[in-house]
């Protein structure tokens, strides 16, 4: 993921000094006396040790950073994973522009499934590898693995895609998965839209002309043991109630220990512009502590990002909330 924590923002944001203990009060009311399902849902179930093993195929490539053989390399086993579980898939490979000034391969891969479905829900993740370990006391400029900062959102897509082609998805409803490329090759000092590539230029340009969908869930480090997902600022400024219908499925799924109901820190990630150049409400499933001076795990942008520190009941917490929201979308009136 990136980098940089807004904690004093623009008003109308979220900021991490309004969750007092009332806001989060109200919040928790208001999401205990919402039902979804009247009746059980007819779901997969999310296998953790094939999302791992997801993980641990791209971690075996090396650093995915733009114009390694590594990027070629996964793009193709990519689009392969999701050619098997997906209806239709496109790729867009297109050259950026770095903070630096450098031309940037660049492959955003799409997988589609029920393109004939009118309601949609997109799900992303970046999966490149940062090309410098940024936040290491030794190795700085060498890129780092990212098992979990890249990796762990491919792999809980990638099996979210196929237990839907092993299950079946009801007709009403479309899933389309986008991974995203050069997300994490931008600076501070380069300025904000220095990250996020990838997602900028196919919300500009989307692998349909006019695609809209009923939201997005970006997922982002998705992998860590002991990993929190509380809500995100500018998750809950641009998609407030796709978000509370995310930690509700992630409550009603039982992993409300993994998605507390707490409002945390904003951050500049793929969704926001999703949110503000695609106009699509998308919302950020991201690890962050309760330190709003270091909202990170330890092992962001460093080369502790190993799989070492993936966890397959992260993995499964994640991906079944997914499957969970997915199946009780159908299940909705107007789905």
């Amino acid at each position: 993921m990136k980098r940089i924590a807004f904690f004093f923002v623009a008003a109308g944001t979220v900021l991490f000094t309004s969750c007092g203990s009332n806001t989060n009060n109200e919040q928790k009311k208001e999401v205990a006396t919402d039902t979804v399902a009247a009746k059980p849902l007819n779901l997969p179930v999310f296998d953790a040790d094939s999302a791992y093993d997801y993980v641990s195929r791209q971690v075996a490539l090396g650093p995915r950073t733009p114009g390694s053989t590594a990027q070629t390399k996964c793009a193709a086993w990519m689009e392969s994973q999701l050619t098997k579980s997906c209806d239709t898939v496109y790729r867009q490979s297109v050259h950026v522009t770095g903070g630096d000034g450098k031309s940037l391969p660049c492959f955003n891969i799409i997988g589609v499934i029920n393109p004939k479905a009118a309601k949609r829900i997109l799900f992303l993740t970046h999966w490149d590898s940062r090309a410098w370990a940024d936040q290491d006391t030794k190795n700085t400029d060498k890129p780092i693995l990212a098992a979990d900062d890249a990796g762990s959102g491919v792999g809980v897509l990638l099996e979210v895609a196929r237990q839907i082609k092993a299950h079946g998805l009801p007709a009403n409803i479309g899933i389309d998965i986008l991974l995203t490329d050069v997300e994490d090759y931008g600076q501070t000092a380069w300025g904000e839209n220095s990250y996020c590539l990838g997602t900028q230029y196919w919300a500009m340009h989307p692998h349909i002309p006019g695609y809209k969908a009923e939201f997005g869930v970006l997922l982002d480090m998705v992998g860590a043991r002991g990993a929190q997902f509380p809500l995100e600022g500018f998750s809950a400024q641009f998609a407030g109630d796709v978000q509370q219908k995310i930690w509700k499925a992630a409550a009603d799924a039982g992993y409300s220990s993994f998605f507390p109901f707490s409002v945390n820190v904003s951050i500049t990630d793929d969704h926001v512009p999703v949110n503000k150049i695609a106009g699509i409400k998308t919302v950020d499933i991201i690890n962050l502590t309760n330190d709003p001076e270091k909202p990170f795990a330890p092992h962001w942008h460093t080369h502790a990002d190993v799989m070492d520190i993936i966890d397959k009941s992260t993995l499964k917490a994640v991906g079944q909330t997914l499957l969970q929201t997915i199946y009780q979308e159908a299940e909705r009136p107007n789905a």
